[in-house]
């Protein structure tokens, strides 16, 4: 079986020297316990810093640090120094890429040394993946340190796959396009078969950002970028529940636990665990732990705040800065409110180990997580996971901007912002009926343990390997040299022949004025061509109006299709209507489709006599996406018992009748003749239904990649044109 590729910034193992020794320590972290879950047949590789600079390893340490990683640990380390760390690690990553993400964009310092730097630590992890990989592995990348690692891989390995996972949250576009350097990061991360994120939340950011910068689209969150299809997905990252849940029963952790229930002499414990960071809220935690103090005096005396904060980057101004302001606020409030044997913050400003953080867990009345951002916050997992089997389980407190928030909503949902919210949801956490706690904590639970750590990464993969599955299915039924030429055979060969040619998009690239897409005398005469030669019918169908239709190809010895199936005319006949149909629900729907256009800027409806068509080819595109879900809903509503149907289209709505589409139109040339080669070339979801009307012997062509029942794909309508040329000679 192939081998999984693990590639972050740091090795799941911990490097440093001690007495002269080189140590190792085995992360307990939650990508080494979900991947060391795999098939145990399923070779793993990690590659990414040890923790040690390259300067401080003596002459002979490197190869025995790479022979012991590799052998004992299966890790590749990547080599970084001082000044790595300082540029990429310190600068880019987390003095530019972290402030912005977490939407604190004043903090962003968007210094160009730092990001060649950025880039080219990217690249040098790219040269250490080459040493190792061979035809088969799985590569899996991962976080905001490596965003351009997946373009730089598909690269070098064409045929890779390649899998990448964003563990902080990605921003909404007005955040993102102020980093200078965005298209480079969308190229580097659409470099991947798989982009997963925690939250809906954040893949619609990714690919709102994509369409508005690169000018791409998506369908049902495949986007098609650099003749590639990739899939952009989310995957709530879970902890390791059963570690978790049966924890409490651990006769070490029951120790610490009876310990610190002596020193706090039956008092209601308020439990807050983060690391030092601007992005976490320390000091509105601690200012609404103030307020509530100030509203509660009853709870004076009863209730502690144990406050552990775990310190990071301290040589950094702004995080020194912020390690001051906790500092005062804690003394602030033990300075109010404390008495001689009651200090009613106790704050630790140092890691705890497993048992010890494990024990707190299982005292805490309330669980206090308000980060002001966060990408998922797997502290409030933990939390909820360790209570698995205690009646009285303590209250969940949670950010809304948490990740987490979206799979917890059982918790007290606040604004991080907002003191006074926080605040009052301490009192509700406290006061809280027992059977409301239980009931709570008890639906996080099970939720909890389904989706885990091993299923997340399970998940992921399997995606992974869907998504290969299918581009390999698409990449056998793109049109190349061989298919083209037996296509050509069967062509001419054939004495009867059908083409079924939808427009826009398909014979013409779409173009953002749909008045200007006029055919170009070359395609005049390509039709023309076809259409005399003998035995040959050639139909253009459309969405358009018949009048456009007949004033562009009525010159023309070829058959139409308008309106999508509507209306029918067959070379040397006149226009006629597929069946009796009447127009009177267009008063109806007119208004709303009215209404969407004028709060819709640069969209516009046209109407047929049975059809209405809502366009956004010139409307900016978040707003687009907004009024194209807010339009669907209410048409759905208003359509369900007209007869009619909402179909979606490249870049418009149209409302017809449910039973008149281009595959019942197909049907009538399919009646009326005997065909030897039948071919329907179209490239949106209203040409699937003249896909699917096609005979057996048929040839569908879809234009571009993208879901289709189509037999095969082509790049571009110019392609298709240079098809159709040869055909014609």
């Amino acid at each position: 079986m192939a081998r999984i590729i693990l590639v972050s910034n740091r090795l799941s193992v911990s490097v440093q020297r001690r007495k002269g020794r080189l140590e190792f320590a085995q992360s307990m972290g939650g990508l080494a316990t979900g991947l060391s879950s795999l098939e145990g047949d399923r070779e793993k590789l990690w590659i990414g810093w040890s923790g040690l600079p390259s300067e401080e390893q003596l002459p002979d340490e490197s190869r025995e640090l790479e022979n012991e990683l590799r052998d004992h640990y299966n890790s590749i380390p990547v080599s970084l120094c001082t000044e790595d760390l300082n540029r990429f690690y310190f600068g880019f990553c987390n003095n530019v890429i972290w402030p912005l993400f977490h939407y604190f964009p004043t903090y962003a310092n968007y210094d160009e040394n730092l990001w060649e730097s950025y880039r080219d630590v990217n690249h040098r992890y790219m040269e250490k993946v080459l040493t190792v990989a061979e035809p088969g592995d799985l590569l899996w990348v991962h976080d905001y340190q490596l965003m351009l690692l997946p373009r730089m891989l598909r690269d070098a390995i064409p045929d890779a796959r390649i899998g990448f996972f964003l563990h902080i949250p990605f921003p909404s576009y007005e955040v993102f396009r102020l980093l200078p350097w965005r298209h480079e990061l969308l190229n580097g991360l659409l470099g991947a078969d798989l982009i997963g994120f925690h939250t809906y939340d954040y893949a619609r950011h990714f690919i709102s950002s994509a369409r508005r910068l690169l000018g791409i689209e998506d369908t049902a969150g495949y986007i098609r970028f650099r003749k590639r299809m990739c899939k952009v997905d989310v995957f709530p990252m879970g902890i390791d529940y059963e570690k978790y849940s049966g924890a409490l029963e651990q006769p070490k952790i029951q120790r610490e636990r009876e310990r610190a229930v002596a020193t706090l002499r039956g008092r209601k414990v308020v439990l807050s665990v983060d690391r030092l960071d601007y992005t976490k809220g320390i000091p509105q935690r601690l200012r609404a732990f103030d307020r509530f103090l100030e509203r509660n005096p009853q709870a004076w005396g009863k209730v502690v705040l144990l406050l552990i904060v775990v310190p990071s980057r301290t040589r950094v101004p702004r995080y020194r800065s912020l390690k001051r302001e906790v500092d005062e606020l804690v003394s602030s409030i033990n300075g109010r409110y404390g008495t001689i044997d009651w200090e009613p913050v106790r704050y630790f400003y140092r890691p705890f180990p497993y048992d010890r953080l494990t024990a707190l867990y299982g005292l805490a009345d309330v669980m206090l997580v308000t980060p002001l951002r966060d990408g998922m916050n797997l502290v409030a997992k933990e939390f909820v996971a360790t209570r698995a089997h205690d009646e009285h389980a303590g209250v969940l407190i949670l950010s809304e901007t948490a990740g987490a928030a979206k799979e917890l909503g059982e918790a007290l949902l606040i604004n991080p912002n907002s003191i006074e919210e926080i605040a009052v949801a301490i009192e509700t956490a406290l006061s809280m009926d027992p059977e409301e706690r239980a009931e709570r904590n008890t639906l996080m639970r099970e939720r909890l343990s389904r989706y885990d750590i091993r299923y997340w990464a399970r998940d992921f993969l399997e995606k992974l390997n869907t998504v290969v599955e299918l581009q390999k299915q698409q990449l056998a039924r793109q049109i190349d040299d061989r298919i083209r030429r037996t296509l050509t055979e069967r062509y001419r060969s054939a004495r009867r022949r059908l083409l079924l040619l939808d427009y826009d998009g398909t014979l013409v690239p779409l173009s953002a004025n749909p008045d200007r897409a006029r055919p170009d005398p070359e395609l005049i005469e390509v039709l023309r061509s076809l259409a005399a030669q003998e035995g040959t019918e050639v139909v253009i169908s459309s969405g358009r109006g018949r009048s456009r239709l007949a004033g562009w190809f009525g010159e023309l010895p070829v058959s139409l299709i308008a309106r999508h199936g509507v209306w029918l005319k067959r070379h040397g006949q006149e226009w006629r209507l597929i069946e009796p149909l009447n127009g009177e629900w267009k008063e109806i729907l007119r208004p709303m489709l009215e209404l969407h256009r004028d709060r819709t800027p640069g969209s516009s409806i046209e109407e047929g006599e049975y059809s209405m068509a809502w366009y956004y080819r010139k409307t900016e595109p978040e707003l687009a996406a907004v009024r194209v879900s807010e339009l669907k809903d209410t048409l759905y509503s208003l359509t369900r018992d007209l007869g009619l149907e909402v179909i979606e289209g490249n870049k418009f709505l149209e409302i017809k009748h449910m039973n008149v589409h281009k595959g019942r139109a197909v049907a009538h040339w399919l009646d009326q003749d005997s065909w030897d080669f039948l071919l329907a070339a179209g490239d949106d979801q209203t040409d699937e239904a003249m896909f699917t009307s096609l005979p057996e012997h048929g040839v569908s062509i879809k234009i571009g990649q993208a879901i289709s029942n189509a037999g095969y794909f082509i790049e571009s309508p110019e392609a298709l044109r240079a098809l159709l040329q040869e055909w014609s000679a």
